[in-house]
């Protein structure tokens, strides 16, 4: 591998020891992580040539270890709380410290990346873990020359370094922390790959408003003459999936930035969840995923034939693929899209209340923006026995650190500029909650969406919903019209009016609150 050249700046801002940094490997390449992941038995190689890694004992973000620095460059800018947890600078000064440390004895690799496109900034990644830099590699975007003097958001990442709760004064050994002033990250104590690219969005989340721009938890594709849509949803209601369109060019799947000058992806790769995947149903990210060098994250290899078997999920429900934009077929090729034309919040709504598909208001835009409603169904969760509203504001609350009220205020002036129409499709469920009615079929929701981008919903006959005041068309194409009108699909009308004004007072209680 090449020597390092070592950055100026770097060995007295993070206190590394010089021969930390001499032990670190710059900039190698993809095929060079994954030969020496392989090498120490980190990973396991498919035929396919996609890599397998276990996380370890998190499979998912720890959403309670992490940690903003309250100083003067956040403490009246950050929504404070139970999302967004403060720590002091003398806390994170340790930690930093003690991360360092650790670094120092077991050696790194650096990694010069970008994120957030045309508005974003330089990314410095030392991470001790040659699979969570290949990670990095796929889903943060090449290094820019742009940049100038600007200093980049450096992230220090070990897996295996652990916090000491009761001397470093915070909840677990788990540790994610941003510091806004010194711009640099702080992860430590878990090996899920996600945290990563949560931590940069959770970064630009708090920048970016202040430059007039709306960072979204959202998924962009472009037409073939360069009509753009955002897709808005939370984990599980098909965002990754309903944007890769054989038939459109996809911007980015996750996240993205909104401004005077158009849209622009934050990323450069994708990070798509492998239960239940299948060709038939998803055939790009199918092919995306099992590509050489692709990484497959707490997925389960069948020991029988030594495939994966994606409806496993013995190991964890949020398996999870990590690949660049490049192993995907139509990728938009440009850095900017314009402004959309359409805005859709998905939702999977396991109470059958929700229309499939619904045209929305300015001020209804607005108020689900701030909703941010999906459901969880029975079984996903210790003890659920029915389902559980889940409302997450602006589509993404874990990841905006400023009040959901300056996300929806962006939104709401892009969507007044831009003329925008926004639409909620509904890919939950329908006939009946779950366990009675049947899961939207993702092939309906297909033609949904596609109906709406090309504008065929715009004139036709709509109906308003009673509970939320929705218009919802009476005919798409190729769409069973039963299914469009909840209340008639179901085989009990009173039972659906008691659930849909369920549903409301959990709407009216979020928002009270």
């Amino acid at each position: 591998m090449r020597p390092l050249q070592i950055p100026q700046d770097l060995e007295p801002d993070l206190a590394l020891t010089r021969r930390a940094l001499e032990r670190s490997c710059v900039e190698p390449s993809a095929a060079e992580l994954a030969r020496i992941a392989l090498e120490s038995g980190q990973c396991t190689e498919m035929r396919s040539g996609a890599l397998v890694f276990r996380s370890g004992k998190l499979t998912g973000r720890a959403a309670s270890d992490r940690y903003i620095v309250k100083d003067e460059s956040t403490q009246n800018d950050v929504a404070w709380g139970s999302v967004n947890r403060p720590i002091t600078p003398q806390q994170f000064l340790a930690l930093r410290t003690h991360l360092s440390e650790h670094i120092a004895e077991r050696g790194a690799y650096l990694l010069t990346r970008h994120a957030g496109g045309p508005e974003g900034l330089g990314l410095r990644i030392l991470t001790t873990s040659p699979m969570h830099a290949l990670v990095s590699r796929h889903l943060f975007q090449e290094a820019r020359e742009e940049h100038g003097d600007e200093r980049p958001l450096t992230i220090l990442h070990s897996p295996d370094c652990f916090a000491i709760p009761e001397t470093h004064g915070i909840r677990s050994g788990t540790f994610i922390v941003i510091d806004v002033s010194s711009r640099t990250i702080l992860i430590g104590g878990t090996g899920y790959a996600g945290e990563l690219k949560k931590a940069v969005f959770s970064y630009l989340n708090f920048v970016l408003p202040a430059r007039g721009i709306l960072p979204m938890h959202a998924a962009v594709n472009v037409g073939n003459w360069g009509d753009s849509a955002v897709f808005f949803g939370l984990s599980g209601t098909g965002k990754t999936t309903l944007s890769a369109d054989p038939e459109r060019h996809l911007l980015g799947d996750d996240e993205h930035g909104w401004s005077d000058h158009g849209l622009f992806n934050l990323e450069g790769g994708c990070y798509a969840k492998t239960l239940k995947l299948s060709a038939a149903d998803e055939p790009d990210i199918w092919r995306a995923v099992n590509t050489p060098l692709a990484v497959l994250e707490n997925v389960v290899i069948d020991d029988g034939n030594a495939e994966i078997d994606w409806s496993d999920a013995s190991i964890t429900e949020n398996g999870r693929a990590a690949y660049p934009l490049s192993a995907l077929a139509r990728v938009w090729q440009k850095p900017m899209a314009r402004s959309p034309e359409h805005v859709i919040f998905l939702t999977a709504d396991a109470f059958g209340v929700l229309p499939p598909v619904a045209r929305l208001s300015m001020d209804q835009a607005v108020y689900h923006f701030l909703s941010g409603y999906t459901a969880k169904v029975a079984g996903t969760e210790a003890g659920a026995k029915e389902p559980q509203p889940t409302f997450s504001a602006c589509f993404g609350a874990p990841f905006m650190p400023r009040a959901a009220t300056q996300y929806a205020e962006l939104l709401r002036k892009r969507l007044q500029e831009s003329g925008a129409r926004v639409w909620l499709v509904n890919t939950g469920w329908v006939g009946g909650a779950y366990g009675e009615g049947q899961r939207m079929p993702i092939q309906e929701t297909r033609l949904i969406i596609r109906a709406i981008l090309s504008s065929a919903l715009e004139l036709g006959p709509t109906r308003v919903e009673p509970y939320f005041g929705l218009a919802v068309p009476k005919y798409v194409a190729g769409v069973r019209p039963l299914i469009l009108d909840p209340a008639a699909s179901w085989k009990d009308a009173r039972r659906y009016d008691a659930q849909a004004r369920r549903l409301v007072r959990r709407f009216q209680e979020n928002l009270a609150t």
